[in-house]
């Protein structure tokens, strides 16, 4: 388990938790991330459920990266704004992530889902990249 200050200052106002990581649980992050990535670059999905599959990989691997940490938490956002804590990824990235995550709650929660191809073009390698990161943290 790792030790950051800007981590640590989450737990103390709530927003994270600390918690031992699992090996079996950030192993599974990682590989439902892995089949939803591979998914999402199916052409012959709609765009929809490719920026669904895209968006979800990026968030498993973006909890996983927290997992590995040693902390938790319960806001879907806050794992992507961590990330620069967590696997130490570039904050334009983190802002095509936060970007994706309020294109996904106004999806889920407004209906509304403009199509831009070349935001989930971005969103799938970004989250390759992270996916690569995160694998790499993993393996001892």
């Amino acid at each position: 388990m790792g030790t950051n200050d800007n981590l640590d200052n989450l737990v103390r106002s709530g927003g994270l938790k600390l918690e031992p990581y699992d090996t079996k649980e950030c192993a599974g992050l990682i590989r439902s991330a892995a089949d939803r990535l591979r998914d999402a670059h199916n052409s012959t999905l709609s765009y929809a459920s490719r920026f669904d599959l895209g968006y979800n990989a990026a968030h498993a691997l973006a909890l996983a990266a927290m997992r590995l940490m040693g902390y938790r938490s319960d806001r879907r956002y806050l794992v992507f704004q961590c990330l620069p804590h967590t696997i130490a990824l570039d904050k334009v990235q983190v802002r095509l992530f936060a970007l994706c995550h309020e294109r996904r709650n106004l999806a889920e929660y407004e209906g509304y889902m403009d199509i831009d191809e070349p935001l989930l073009k971005e969103l799938l390698a970004n989250t390759e990249a992270l996916h690569l990161l995160v694998q790499k943290a993993m393996t001892p």
